[in-house]
Formats: C-alpha cells, structure tokens, sequence
C-alpha cells in the first residue's frame, strides 16, 4: 500500500485490556529456552498436537512494552488474526510451537527475537516486549516444495539478462500474451536463500498471493514480464534486485535470492487517478477539522457517518506536495478496511466526518502520518489525500 500505508501511521494505545503486573521482566517461575524467550501458561489447552514453523495458526493476543504501554490487540479489535508462523517475529516462531490449541501464554521476548532495540517506525514497539497470546486453531501447511538442486547458483543453461536476472522454464505456459509492468498478477511461488532454506512460499500458505506487478522487488517486476499464464519459472535474482546484501530485519531475506513462480493469471491495473490540481495549496474553500487537518467534498454522500470505533470501508490515493504517489489502495482493485481507531486522532476525526458514498479531498499534516520524528528522506508534508467512503464495515 505504498511508502506509508495505514500501517505506519500513528496507533492510538488501547487501555481497555490491563498491562500484566509482570509486563517489565519474566518471573522466576517462568519457563526460558536458549534464545533467552520466557514464557508461563495462564491455561491450560485441550490440544494434543503443537504447530510447527510452516503450519497456519489462528490467535487472539495482546501486546505491551515493558512500561506497560499497548501496542496492538486483536482481543481489543475483536477479531482473531491468522498468519503462517514463520512470517512473524522469531520469538513468536519459537514460542507458539511451545503451545496446544486452547493454550493461553504470556511470554517475555527480548529485543533481538522480536522488533530489536529502536523502533522500526514512528511510535512502534521496541526492546524486550510482553504478549498475551491463546492459540486458537492451527491449520497444517502444505507438503512443503523441495529445495532446488541449483538453488545456490543459476546452470549454464539458464536465460540471463543485462541486469543481472537469471532465469529457467520448468512448466512451458499455455498463454500467449505477457504482463506489463502496471498489471496486477496473480501467482504461487516459492524463495530460498542460497543455503537452500525458505524464506516464503505462497505454496505453504495454501493460497496464491495478487499484487501490481510494479509494486515488488525488481526481479520480480522484470521477470514475470517474460512469462505467460500457465507458465513455471524459476528465478536467481542477485541481491541488487532483492532486498539488498543486508537483512532489513532480524530474520528477512538477503543476498542472492531463488524463486520457484507460477504466472496463473494477470489483467491490466485500475487507471490510477489524475493529481489533483491544488495538491501542494490548500484552497480557500477547505474546511478544519481537528489537528490541522482540512478537507473539502468532492462528491456528497447520502449515508450515516461513522463513528470512532468503526472500521470503514475505502479507495483512497495520497500525493506528496510534488504529486507523487505515497500510498494508495486502488492498484489493489478492491476497496480496503480501515480501522479508524487505529489511525492518527485527528486523521480518524477528518474521515468521520464524511458520510457513506462521499468523496472527499484532505490535507493532512505531516505529523499526522509520519509521527514526530520522521526518518531522513521522508515525504515532506502537508500530504493530499483521496477518499472515497463507501460504507461502513458489517452494516
């Protein structure tokens, strides 16, 4: 969801579940493993069998940084949150595989196997962290792909190109036509390190993964230019086209990077919309809201506003002051769920104030998306930002 997304932007801390009295350190009954993660069972489950690494499991949790602060909650959201767990942080990886489904855990897990000593963005977790968590339902991964043979280097027989990319057909494709780089793809793929050990695979998760072909790593959007549907790739992408030499977390692919990729279908991405004409002037017009924040409707709605604690329903394109695209949902072809809660204060104050089916222009400062102290290179603010409300979420 580009540069920024809804992710990064400023989490209001929830307070409706209460920090541990133990939140600041492990006590002495707590059981530990060699990494140095620590964990006690507040209940016992009705299970028999833990997950493994590659197995899907289902959880609600809650998280607290040693000072008692929450940081995120899906008891608080009320919606449980699924995910393969070797895609989460390694003391998570470790510590669920510990765990029977009814199970509920408190662990203690320090920096290095969780977000390590400094915030990632502004106002994420940091240092040794706490984490109420139930397993809920473990779902078995798919037999998982064998490593390739060649998974350290590309053959002699292999298609390379200027940049670097190489590249072998395994599966000979049934289409005739190939993607461009704005077309949203859809496809199963799996990725090793040169080791032979797997980073990701859309294959264990058990289903195939869409995005704009211009929204990955280059190898990708150079490769899948050069297949067709139907078609099995695998690819050696030299770390220039990856993700560089340098892990960029604790755990994340680096270096030279194999992908086994099925092209199973592509189309052409939505036409992204036109830069508004008053993106870097704010026009007279606008109105205030909270914050410093203003607004100005560009289609009238005719339906409720929502409230505070509503996740709504949304298209939404932001510009930099020079027009640049910094984060949009409409490449995704689908509208996205946006937690209001979860937003800036007064960003979430701007968005209620809309009704269902309105368009509205925002000017937002920069304080409000990238937080206080927003890393060297940043996007300068105020941003510009589209909404399109369309309804709110379950009603």
């Amino acid at each position: 969801m580009g540069i920024i997304g809804f992710s990064a932007m400023n989490i209001s801390t929830a307070q409706d579940v209460a920090a541990p009295k133990d939140v600041a350190a492990a006590p002495a009954d707590a059981e530990k493993t060699p990494s140095g993660l620590a964990s006690k069972v507040l209940k016992k489950g009705t299970g028999k069998e833990k997950p493994t690494a590659e197995d899907t499991v289902t959880v609600h949790y809650s998280g607290w940084e040693t000072n008692g602060k929450m940081f995120d909650s899906s008891v608080k959201r009320g919606q449980p949150a699924s995910f393969p767990l070797n895609r989460v942080i390694a003391g998570w990886t470790e510590g669920l595989q510990l765990m029977v489904v009814g199970e509920k855990r408190r662990f203690w897990i320090p920096a290095n196997l969780a977000y390590g000593d400094k915030p990632t963005r502004p106002g994420g977790p940091s240092g040794m962290l706490c984490f109420d968590v139930e397993l809920l339902g473990i779902k078995k991964a798919p037999k998982m792909p064998e490593v390739p043979k060649d998974v350290a280097a590309a053959p002699a027989d292999a298609k390379k190109t200027e940049s670097g990319l190489a590249s072998k057909v395994l599966k000979a494709g049934t289409g005739k036509e190939m993607p461009k780089a704005t077309d949203k793809v859809t496809v199963h793929y799996s990725g090793w390190d040169k080791t032979g050990k797997m980073f990701d695979s859309s294959v264990m998760r058990g289903e195939p993964t869409s995005f704009p072909l211009n929204q990955v790593i280059k190898g990708w959007t150079e490769g899948l230019q050069l297949m067709v549907v139907g078609e099995k790739r695998r690819f050696w992408i030299p770390a220039k086209l990856a993700y560089g030499e340098v892990p960029q977390r604790p755990g994340a692919p680096a270096g030279d990077l194999c992908f086994d990729v099925e092209l199973l279908s592509f189309a052409p991405a939505p036409q992204m919309p036109k830069v508004p004409v008053d993106v870097a002037t704010i026009p007279a017009d606008a109105i205030d809201s909270e914050g410093g924040v203003k607004s100005k409707i560009l289609t009238p709605g005719k339906g409720a506003q929502p409230k505070a604690e509503d996740t709504i329903l949304v298209n939404y394109t932001g510009w930099d002051k020079t027009g640049r695209v910094i984060d949009t949902s409409v490449q995704e072809g689908e509208a996205v769920p946006i937690p209001l809660a979860k937003m800036a204060p007064a960003f979430s104050a701007g968005l209620q104030l809309m009704k269902a089916g309105e368009t509205r222009q925002f000017w937002i400062p920069a304080e409000h998306i990238l937080g206080p102290n927003p890393q060297p290179g940043a996007p300068e603010g105020p941003f510009c930002y589209q909404f399109e409300f369309i309804k709110v979420v379950g009603k």
